[in-house]
């Protein structure tokens, strides 16, 4: 495209360090030369298009040297045990300040990180709990106490000065001892005087007359006058108490004349149960003591998943309902019941979803006629031994909620600790913002909120960052594991602020994805705060309301790839409107347009999600047209993800035997899902978790390249077979580093280095094999080309261009050959996904595939959507379903029918609020998506 307006030619040398952060001559990945000055204290955006260089200049290289300079920082012996750094390609950079990178990865698949853990709430709740909380019996709903030393020595201090006391505490026998031996002992010890039923007997008169009278032995420690003001009187009365309930194996007595006995005991128990006295380790599930036996502290345990022993609900016993006994051998546990079903009415011809309760459970537990499914596991599990047997088992286990802390992760005990009528466990699982709520008018008495006020503050000022980046739908004891990219990014950003660092330089890698409009404005408000505390805030993003509200916008351009790493423009939004012709202005003053489609597909078939209930879904009934684009979109946190990914694609991935995570509850699934041959969920998974996996390899482009080389001349000479060209099995790649073109050198005490290969220099193959050449291009070159150039170089190859073509298409030209999928962005690697079934043609004629798409936007600018799009409808036009989670308006758009689902998020979302097109869509009232989809138009 051509350029009209660049960026603005500065002195770059002659701008203070103090006022900018001054880049000059980046040339990281392909940045070509790029100088820019960004200053401090502001809100900066970083845009382009996919591929253009926005991350190589804010993470590869702005973050990378404020890293590497920290590291210098530090003492020699302190930089062992770090990474080695490099040192950015750049001439120089001054003045960066101290970076933090808040990228879209979680970077944790640890089962024992939660919401709570990340943020550090969880740790101060555990604080406030152990300090103030009180634990009740679940028997009687008593509190449960235990006096202490001071507690007793405060009671006996609160009679008149100059009262006699006694302080005793039960004579106990221990070992099968008798009494005379009991008071034998005393004697040893130097106790001389025994309470019986009150009065008071020397032990030395009871020992030497063997007599032992009936009663109530108590052994009496000491008899004081109460002196207040005497410290000696203090430390003697305390002292006495302190062996009553050693020798009294925790009660004691506090007798004054005239008064009835009180009984002390430091015993925490009640009800005839010891309790355990609250603890920081008490209310940990990642410590021993504190987590669930059952679990250790996992919330699930393995079991047996009914889903993936009944997958498709709406078949009968007879039609193969049971999924374990359609084998010919265990094909003869269903014998007994098809045959003597009539003799207890069991109809056998009936689905198993109008089966009633009883009738179902019945299957698992059998009868006098038949032995049920729990027996059937049951008999296999002794015959586990043998290999068959326990990969069948297999099949049909899956994690289940754990049934003693019901997925909570504590041990059971640990919910009789209350505060303010609410338990440990009860405020992690609310929400959020109830949460928030609950702590803001929490009741406590004066020495309570004297020892809780600073955890109290903490633990609110947390919570209110986690609402304001629009998760207070989320609860605590939310696995960070299960969180999108774009919500993991929101609750490090949430940890930021409350950690409340200032000077700093933060810089966050499309902060909006997975956000609602609606949510986008609390998400503005944030970074501002964020800024106006005294700090840089750079952000990567596309998102439209994010770039008004930034005090500086940097445009990166003018393509992708190697036609991109100039800066393009540098200046506000404003400016950006009247004086730039780059993709981003050309989309903002709408002379540039995503495609919208002419009128709705027609359709016929759809499936029907009945009576969905998983998370906070009231119970939904959903329709998805089938061989049409549905787009289900709605607030953050209303039930997208959970209806999608939770309910609809395990349901189906059961029927085809294709998935086996667990189903989120509902009734049944209707409609033409018989139609669909398969499904598949295009996620941003990496596609490769080998260094040498590469997009070319993903699509099966490189077969074919492979194939061309082996035909050449100096091949057939040298009888080179089409696996001489591959770098993943032995023969003609460098067995050095084994096709990798790197070695690793592993370090002690630091991060393994990565050197160039030596004996190919980053080649890839042997010499040998680099002597074969099509059109004056080795193999090894051809790996070094980006999509874009190998479609011109292998022009007129068919087999070739046909599999790189999608690649093209999805707006991924830019992105080298050889490239490792390592390498790849979340938002890149579901593109190759989708690259790779629009190369297969439609597969085998008569395939019909529902795919399933998570926010594909994620990443992508205005250009590249339109990209996306026209891909997407590629696969419908092949004959396929497509179902999208996006928030996008463009894509929204785009859509033949919408789901909506809302109103809110968390608790108060969850219900239908829409379904129709988005002609439709745009004329209701009162809802958030129908309200931005009317702005998008205008």
């Amino acid at each position: 495209m051509s350029v009209s307006t660049k960026a603005s030619e500065i002195d770059i040398d002659s701008l203070d360090p103090r006022s900018f952060i001054i880049i000059k001559n980046a040339r990281v990945n392909n940045l070509k030369g790029l100088s820019v000055a960004l200053p401090r204290n502001k809100l900066i955006v970083i845009t382009g298009l996919s591929g253009s260089g926005k991350s190589s200049l804010a993470f590869d290289t702005l973050f990378a040297e404020g890293q590497r300079m920290y590291v210098e920082s530090l003492s020699s012996y302190a930089r062992q045990f770090l990474g080695r750094m490099e040192k950015p390609d750049v001439e120089y950079i001054k003045g960066v300040s101290p970076a933090i990178a808040i990228q879209q990865k979680a970077s944790t698949k640890n089962p024992r990180s939660t919401v709570g853990t990340t943020t550090e709430i969880y740790d101060y709740l555990k604080l406030l709990f152990s300090r103030i909380g009180r634990t009740y019996s679940p028997v009687s709903g008593e509190e449960v106490k235990h006096h202490t030393v001071t507690d007793v020595v405060d009671f006996i201090h609160g009679f008149a000065e100059g009262e006699k006391v006694m302080i005793a505490c039960p004579l106990q026998l221990i070992n099968g001892r008798d009494q005379i031996q009991e008071l034998e002992l005393l004697l040893q010890k130097g106790f001389t005087r025994v309470l019986i039923d009150g009065e008071v007997h020397f032990v030395e008169d009871l020992v030497n007359e063997k007599k032992t009278p009936k009663g109530d032995y108590e052994i009496l420690i000491d008899r004081a006058v109460i002196k207040k003001e005497d410290e000696d009187n203090q430390f003697r009365i305390a002292d006495s108490v302190q062996t009553a309930f050693f020798e009294g194996h925790g009660d004691c007595s506090i007798i004054f004349p005239g008064q009835p006995k009180k009984t002390f005991t430091d015993r925490f128990e009640l009800d005839g149960i010891s309790f355990e006295l609250p603890s920081v380790n008490f209310f940990s599930f990642n410590n021993p003591y504190g987590a669930c036996k059952t679990c250790e502290g996992f919330g699930s345990v393995l079991g047996l998943d009914p889903d993936l022993v009944i997958p498709d609900k709406s078949l009968s016993v007879f039609e193969g309902a049971i999924a374990p006994w359609r084998g010919e051998t265990s094909g003869k546990w269903l014998e007994p019941l098809v045959k003597k079903g009539i003799y207890f009415d069991f109809p056998i011809h009936r689905s198993y979803e109008d089966l009633s309760e009883a009738e179902q459970q019945l299957l698992w537990t059998g009868n006098q006629h038949f032995r049920g499914l729990t027996d059937f596991f049951e008999d296999l599990q002794t015959k586990s031994h043998k290999i068959q047997y326990r990969v069948m088992l297999s099949r049909f286990r899956g994690k289940t909620t754990c049934p003693d802390c019901r997925g909570t992760r504590l041990r059971k005990d640990a919910s009789y600790v209350i505060i303010d009528g609410k338990c440990i466990t009860d405020i992690v699982l609310m929400p959020i913002e109830k949460a928030l709520d609950f702590f803001g008018n929490i009741q406590l008495s004066a020495p309570e909120k004297k020892l809780a006020n600073r955890l109290l503050i903490e633990i609110q000022n947390r919570l209110s960052y986690i609402d304001q980046v629009g998760l207070g739908y989320l609860n605590l004891n939310r696995l960070t594991s299960s969180l999108s990219g774009g919500e993991f990014q929101r609750i490090k950003l949430a940890t930021s602020l409350g950690s409340a660092l200032v000077g700093s330089m933060y810089i966050l890698d499309e902060p909006s994805i997975g956000l609602h409009p609606r949510d986008s404005d609390r998400l503005i408000e944030v970074l501002k705060s964020l800024r106006d505390i005294g700090n840089t805030v750079i952000v990567v993003e596309h998102e439209e309301k994010i770039m008004k509200a930034a005090d500086q916008i940097i445009d990166i351009g003018p393509e992708a790839g190697v036609k991109g790493g100039h800066l393009m423009f540098q200046g506000n939004l404003e400016e950006l409107m009247i004086h730039s012709n780059t993709y981003t202005a050309q989309y903002l003053r709408g002379e540039e347009k995503i495609n919208i489609k002419k009128g709705n597909r027609k359709w016929k078939d759809s499936i029907l999600v009945k009576g969905a209930r998983e998370n906070n879904l009231k119970n939904l009934t959903v329709k998805f047209p089938l061989n049409t684009l549905t787009v289900i979109t709605g607030v953050s946190g209303s039930g997208k993800s959970t209806l999608v990914k939770k309910v609809l694609y395990p349901a189906l991935g059961k029927i085809f035997g294709t998935v086996i995570d667990e189903t989120g509850r509902f009734d049944k699934l209707e409609g033409d899902y018989k139609n669909v041959t398969q499904v598949e969920f295009v996620d941003q998974n990496p596609i490769g978790k080998s260094s040498r996996s590469n997009p070319v390899t993903y699509v099966k482009a490189y077969d074919a390249i492979r194939t061309l080389f082996s035909e050449q001349p100096v091949s057939k000479q040298r009888n080179y077979k089409p696996a001489f060209f591959s770098f993943n099995v032995d023969g003609g790649r460098c067995e050095a580093c084994q096709g990798e073109g790197i070695t690793t050198v592993e370090m002690q005490f630091m991060a393994d280095i990565h050197l160039t290969c030596e004996s190919c220099k980053g080649k890839r193959f042997k010499n040998e094999i680099l002597d074969v050449k099509y059109k004056e291009k080795s193999i090894s070159d051809v790996l070094g080309m980006t999509i874009d150039e190998a479609m011109d170089f292998f022009q007129g190859k068919t087999a070739i261009i046909n599999k790189l073509q999608p690649l093209q298409e999805v707006g991924l030209g830019y992105i080298g050959m050889g490239q490792s999928s390592s390498t790849l962005s979340g938002g890149e690697a579901q593109r190759v996904k989708l690259a790779s079934f629009l190369g297969k043609g439609g597969t085998k004629t008569g395939d019909h595939i529902l795919f399933i798409f998570d926010e594909p936007t994620t990443g992508l600018h205005f250009h590249d959507i339109k990209k996306l799009l026209h891909s997407i409808n590629a696969l419908i036009e092949q004959g396929h379903s497509v179902i999208i989670i996006e928030h996008n308006t463009e894509v929204i758009k785009s859509a033949d029918w919408v789901v909506d689902l809302g109103p809110e998020g968390g608790e108060r979302g969850g219900y239908v609020t829409f379904e129709g097109t988005p002609e439709a869509l745009m004329e209701v009232k009162d809802n958030f998506t129908a309200k931005y989809l009317r702005e998008s138009f205008n």
